[in-house]
């Protein structure tokens, strides 16, 4: 590899590791359910990245599969955890009089 793709791939690498910082900040801070539901779907996307600078620094593409899956996880998580915050909050509407 060359000089300049390393250096893309380290500051790549340096700014998902920050980004995975601030959300762990997010997630532990919150203040709701939602912005914690939607850290953890960006949680799922921070790893994707990471996979996917690690595939580019080792040029091995085997992680791709990988990668697809991890993707279809997150997506239907997302779901999950949405469709669990709107039951939620649907009864909690149904409550008030």
């Amino acid at each position: 590899m060359t000089l300049a793709n390393d250096i893309l791939l380290d500051a790549a690498l340096v700014l998902i590791l920050l980004a995975g910082v601030l959300l762990l900040i997010r997630i532990w801070r919150g203040p709701s359910m939602l912005d914690r539901a939607v850290a953890v779907d960006v949680a799922a996307v921070l790893i994707i990245a990471g996979i996917g600078v690690d595939a580019a620094i080792t040029r091995t593409r085997y992680y791709l599969s990988i990668m697809l899956v991890l993707a279809f996880l997150g997506f239907t998580s997302s779901v999950g955890i949405a469709r669990f915050i709107a039951v939620r909050d649907r009864a909690a509407v149904k409550e008030r009089p």
